[in-house]
């Protein structure tokens, strides 16, 4: 079942920090902090880091072992593990489109932060006001010309590494920027922690106010926990294909979700004080990114470099997922028309932008699609992964690539018996949350 010609990491670091990469998005940055400050901070993280370890990891582990058992993308990885022509094959193919669709408006926002990086650059942030702060933003998403720009010069960007290969393209970049957005994320955090608001901030974040958490938080913990780690997309089948054979899947999957969960927790810790100390609102949305906080920011000692720093990291967050939701469709037309690699990605490239000019120009269209990918695709891909690695593929290959060089081999019947039973039903309960059922 092993193609000689599937490329590998060169290392199982460089895997978790590909993983982490794909995993690590501008979700964390603003989703996560925003969630968080609408559901009463630390009861909410508790519940929060409960639900990626129960539901979250063991999907991420059910989705490297398929990519790694199959050494395919996507749908490849289906047909060879279940066999011709099965219904289990259209689980791949929503993979595919999932990640197209997202990557269609998620480079619309990564445009915005590239915009914002050169703002900052051009150091525009300097003594504005709240609504200088709107009207910047205002005139980014009311002049179609200039977001689309952004979002082809994003989308190129992502191309050039996925033309690069997983090696000299994937990895080599991946071992720049998580290392970097995790550098410049230190640095912002330990400043925001000196601010006046980091004690209330903190107080808020690992506070346990299990008054403030309700039925609709717990299970936005359990969504979230489940959608951080880029899990339905099939980055992690698409990743797991390139594993070396006696790479740990445990333990590399648990890696990943650490350092995704690190990010989303530094995030906060670096958001919260600012928040408290210019007396802004800790449940305010994604507005956060691209109007309050360049505001306050620049009212900071060192303002032109935090702001700086702080968009530069959003661009590498958002950069790194970009890559892998490339990956996954560029994989796909390699494996299935024997594409060569550059001529994949460049068509994705195109595709996208042509696709996403529409985010880009139309709320509605970019309304439309956030709704099909979080509320739909998403979990009925998850949902799937988790029906189809527990019941589907072969016990042999299945306890094989588990145990496969794992230190964790001896949890292989705790993670199957959750996989078959409570992480389907926790991921049914998201989907019906988020169509409004329950």
């Amino acid at each position: 079942m092993t193609s000689p010609k599937r490329a590998q990491w060169n290392s199982r670091t460089g895997f978790i920090l590909a993983a982490a990469g794909s995993a690590v998005g501008l979700g964390n940055v603003w989703k996560f902090p925003y969630i968080t400050g609408e559901n009463g901070g630390g009861a909410f993280v508790l519940v929060y880091l409960v639900c990626i370890v129960g539901v979250g990891v063991p999907v991420l582990m059910a989705e490297v072992l398929v990519g790694r058992g199959s050494r395919s993308s996507c749908v490849g990885a289906f047909r060879k593990l279940a066999g011709g022509s099965s219904p289990w094959l259209g689980v791949g193919g929503l993979a595919v489109f999932t990640s197209f669709a997202l990557m269609s408006y998620y480079s619309t926002v990564a445009g915005w932060s590239l915009h914002y990086t050169y703002l900052s650059l051009k150091n525009l942030f300097a003594d504005v006001d709240f609504a200088q702060a709107v009207q910047h933003f205002d005139e980014l998403r009311g002049t179609p010309a200039l977001g689309i720009a952004w979002q082809v010069l994003f989308t190129a960007l992502t191309v050039l590494v996925v033309v690069a290969g997983v090696q000299k393209g994937i990895e080599r970049w991946a071992r720049i920027m998580m290392p970097g957005l995790l550098l410049l994320l230190l640095v912002l955090m330990i400043r925001a922690l000196t601010m006046p608001g980091a004690g209330q901030a903190l107080d808020f974040l690992f506070g346990m106010n299990w008054d403030k958490l309700t039925a609709a938080g717990v299970l936005e913990a359990l969504g979230h926990s489940f959608f951080t780690l880029s899990l339905g997309m099939g980055a992690m089948i698409t990743y797991g294909s390139y594993l070396r054979p006696r790479d740990d899947i445990a333990s590399a999957s648990l890696a990943t979700a650490g350092a995704d969960t690190l990010v989303a927790i530094m995030a906060s810790m670096m958001l919260f004080p600012i928040v408290f100390s210019f007396g802004m609102e800790p449940g305010a949305g994604p507005g956060l990114l691209f109007v309050t906080l360049p505001q306050a920011i620049a009212q900071m000692a060192a303002g032109p470099l935090l702001s700086l720093a702080f968009f530069v990291m959003l661009v590498f967050a958002a950069l790194t997922s970009a890559i892998s939701m490339v990956e996954v469709i560029a994989s796909q037309l390699i494996e299935s028309f024997g594409m060569a690699r550059h001529k994949a990605a460049l068509l994705c490239g195109v595709t996208i932008i042509a696709v996403g000019a529409f985010a880009t120009a139309s709320g509605t269209w970019f309304d439309a699609v956030d709704y099909l990918v979080s509320n739909w695709c998403l979990p009925l891909g998850g949902l799937g992964i988790a029906l189809f690695t527990a019941w589907r593929v072969d016990e042999a290959l299945r306890s094989r690539e588990f145990r496969s060089g794992s230190a964790l081999a001896r949890f292989y019947g705790t993670w199957l018996w959750t996989l078959k039973y409570p992480v389907p039903a926790c991921i049914l309960l998201v989907f019906l949350h988020a169509v409004g059922v329950v």
